[in-house]
């Protein structure tokens, strides 16, 4: 997918939030049930709590730093919260 029209350059999260990245390891976050993927919406209600969150990677020893947002919190016209800590 061209990186224009990722979900994260659509959403702005690369670009203001991040600098562009090449993908070095694999990472599943889950709420409850639910898998969090690029571009996918979850209800307040279903992101009450903190998610689980699996990091991919062969050594052991490395250690990785997660930074969640929200790139349109608390709504896509005024997103001054996208980098607020919300659990």
């Amino acid at each position: 997918m061209p990186r224009d029209r990722e979900p994260l350059s659509v959403g702005r999260v690369i670009g203001d939030v991040l600098d562009p990245f090449t993908k070095s390891i694999s990472l599943r976050v889950n709420y409850n049930s639910r898998e969090v993927n690029n571009g996918c919406e979850l209800k307040p209600s279903h992101v009450v709590n903190q998610p689980r969150v699996d990091i991919g990677g062969e050594d052991l020893r490395t250690f990785y730093t997660l930074v969640m947002v929200d790139p349109d919190a608390p709504s896509p016209s005024n997103p001054n919260l996208r980098e607020y800590l919300h659990w």
